[in-house]
């Protein structure tokens, strides 16, 4: 029997069920098996932000790729040769240099990138929006940001929501030892936002 393909309503039915509401099969159903509809129209309207926020939190191994990136047209007034314009699925920086050794000088602006060097060389964790490339710890990241992220407006629960919070930085943590195992043992550079959010301890990625 083939397994079954994880799907964003997959995920964000199962954070419902964390919260003790109904499954759902569809982010369109109008009588989704008796939920809340309003339930459902806020895991629709909450999923792209909160996909956005975990992939953001850590160097997840099925959402990072690899660019060459061509000079815009339009070169900064001063200070840099060239301007590159960030991919559109850009979701945060792992490095910018062809390989962990190297370090181009740059700047980030707005959406492009600054430099003196051309192509530019840039890894990046991307906006991954198909679960079914992801892997299972990204997966429970997602389902219990989701259920966080809904949990006092289906629940009305403070103390459950603050226990979410909690599981989900540990389940976070945990992802990032698990996914930097694939690799070897490296540092990434400091990202206080994220740390202070989640926690230290973010992989880099070769």
């Amino acid at each position: 029997m083939a397994e079954a393909t994880t799907t964003e309503v997959a995920i964000c039915s199962n954070a419902l069920l964390r919260l003790g509401d109904k499954p759902i099969n569809s982010f369109d159903e109008s009588d989704p098996q008796g939920s809340n509809i309003e339930h459902v129209r806020l895991a629709s309207n909450l999923w792209r932000t909160v996909r956005r926020q975990v992939l953001r939190a850590a160097t997840w191994n099925c959402a990072i790729k690899r660019v060459l990136l061509s000079p815009d047209a339009d070169a900064p007034a001063f200070g840099y040769a060239y301007k590159f314009l960030r991919p559109s699925d850009w979701i945060r920086t792992i490095n910018v240099g062809r390989d962990d050794d190297e370090r181009i000088p740059y700047r980030t602006e707005g959406t492009s990138f600054v430099s003196d060097v051309s192509p530019l060389p840039l890894l990046y964790v991307y906006d991954n929006a198909n679960p079914a490339t992801w892997d299972a710890s990204l997966i429970g990241a997602m389902e219990l940001s989701m259920a966080q992220a809904m949990c006092y407006a289906v629940t009305g629960s403070t103390s459950l929501k603050g226990e979410l919070t909690n599981e989900l930085a540990q389940a976070l943590a945990q992802a990032r030892n698990v996914d930097g195992q694939d690799d070897p043992a490296e540092v990434l550079g400091d990202f206080p936002l994220l740390a202070s959010r989640f926690g230290p301890g973010i992989p880099r990625v070769r």
